[in-house]
């Protein structure tokens, strides 16, 4: 969800300069089922933009209209959305929409964080109660300790102190990224993909490769490197790579550069036996690898949906990761006993 917080940021700032007012709506509660759960939320601007959604787009129409007083009057409200008879999602949703007035130094700050890559909270106090809605607010808080709230007129210490209102946390963790290393046509559709999902891509080419950033849409940076480079590089657990430089050896230096590294994935393009191979001389030129690194390998990478072309491959892959970092085993929906979201 960070990702959908950047452009929300990104889109409060750029209406500030602008001199545009802007309300920020959050799903901070839920009655049963729905299709997006609290934490997520939504900015629109006084001249009627969206920025983002609450829901898969039938809310929205109602959040715009109901949005309308906050913007006349400057005051939080709350806003309690039935879906069991408009939506089928037998779910009743509970937002709060409230002025985003926030000032220079949260974006500096806000900022500092996504490019630090260090995970942050926010957090709303709210009411059930519509007429006490008005005390409502939501508050930043950055790992270097700063508080910011959403609208200046909130006051966070007289929030916590008042036992009537319910507490929403969320941590907010660094954006995903994926690091692919390698510039060849399949790459670029990785990318493109990934991009579109809202991940941070970062590309890694050979030193020798003539390829841009202007050849990867998407792509954040890209790095002409060697793998002692890499060797160097920070990466954190919120970080896939999968390695596409179609040369074995190259994959092969590569992949030791990222033997040490903490990483959710590592995907090897090419049959098992290229994968096996690939390992055994890992193995012997660097013994000592832990048996960790091998647990966040996958190869062949991407799940089995019959892909064939460079974009459906890209798909098959994103698909694997995903399922890897939620923790899920890919199954048809229809053959889950549970909830779609349990």
């Amino acid at each position: 969800m960070t990702h959908e917080l950047k452009k929300i940021v990104a889109a409060t700032q750029e209406a500030k300069q602008n001199g545009l007012k802007t309300v920020l709506v959050s799903v901070v509660d839920l009655d049963g089922s729905s299709y997006r759960k609290p934490g997520v939320r939504m900015l629109i601007r006084e001249d009627d933009k969206m920025i983002g959604a609450v829901s898969g787009g039938c809310v929205e129409k109602e959040v715009l209209r109901q949005s309308q007083s906050v913007f006349k009057n400057g005051k939080p409200k709350l806003m309690v959305y039935d879906g069991r008879y408009r939506l089928g999602c037998e779910g009743i949703l509970y937002m709060i929409i409230e002025p985003f007035d926030a000032e220079v130094s949260f974006f500096e700050s806000f900022e500092k964080g996504i490019i630090e890559r260090k995970p942050f909270e926010v957090i709303t106090y709210f009411s059930k109660n519509e007429d006490d809605s008005v005390r409502s607010g939501s508050v930043f808080v950055f790992s270097d300790g700063t508080h910011f709230p959403v609208n200046k007129e909130f006051d966070q210490d007289l929030a916590k102190k008042d036992e009537t209102l319910s507490v929403f946390k969320q941590t907010m963790k660094p954006c995903f990224r994926l690091l692919i290393i390698g510039a060849e046509h399949d790459a670029v559709q990785l990318c493109q993909y990934a991009s579109l999902t809202g991940w941070e891509v970062n590309v890694i080419t050979p030193p020798d490769d003539p390829k841009t950033i202007d050849d990867f849409p998407g792509a954040d940076e890209l790095f002409s490197i060697s793998e002692s480079e890499v060797e160097h590089m920070s990466i954190d657990s919120q970080t896939a790579v999968v390695l596409m430089t179609h040369g074995f050896v190259k994959d092969l230096k590569y992949l030791s550069a990222l033997r040490e590294k903490e990483l959710v994935y590592i995907g090897l393009l090419g049959p098992k036996n290229r994968r096996e191979k690939l390992l055994s001389q890992l193995l012997e030129y660097y013994p000592e690898t832990p048996d960790t690194f091998f647990d966040m390998l996958f190869g062949p990478c991407g799940i089995n949906i019959g892909a064939e072309t460079p974009q459906e491959i890209a798909i098959s892959i994103m698909a694997e990761i995903l399922s890897v970092v939620r923790n899920q085993e890919p199954i048809p929906l229809k053959e889950k006993k549970s909830g779609i979201h349990d």
